[in-house]
């Protein structure tokens, strides 16, 4: 199999066996949002923990070395077609340069690493409407123009 027919795979059972994300991230002691973007491809997932997963979602133990591959990291351009994914190239085309000057402001200059980093996605109510909260937390990484001069 390769990467892509794992992520299949997964999601298959995933949905057939009724087991939802946050679960297979409670078996893992992972945050659910890396441990969906692993599951996905995005990342690679140390064998003890796929093996976690692989048992739960009754795949072939084969799958575990894949897991653990190091993957091409992106995703398919087509899916930023996909709406909800689209929103957030929306709010980031909208956001961006603001983040960057307050970055820049706050911080000197530099960048949020997308490597030294954690995000995190809540439900929150208000006004009796669902809302929904996404958390980036990068290191801030200065850009520094003598390293290795």
């Amino acid at each position: 199999m390769n990467r892509d027919e794992v992520t299949a795979a997964i999601v298959a059972a995933r949905l057939e066996r009724g087991i939802s994300w946050q679960e297979l991230a409670d078996l893992t002691e992972r945050p659910v949002v890396w441990l969906t973007a692993a599951l996905l491809g995005q990342h690679p997932i140390p064998a003890g923990e796929a093996k976690l997963v692989v048992d739960a979602l009754g795949l072939n133990p084969a799958v575990i070395p894949i897991l653990g591959a190091v993957p091409v990291r992106g995703g398919d351009p087509a899916l930023a077609a996909d709406p909800t994914i689209y929103r957030f190239h929306e709010a980031l085309s909208v956001y961006g340069q603001a983040l960057k000057e307050l970055i820049h402001e706050q911080f000197g200059d530099g960048i949020m690493s997308a490597i030294n980093f954690s995000i995190d996605l809540q439900r929150k109510e208000l006004d009796g409407a669902a809302r929904i909260v996404v958390t980036f937390d990068g290191k801030f990484l200065p850009y520094d123009w003598t390293a290795g001069a």
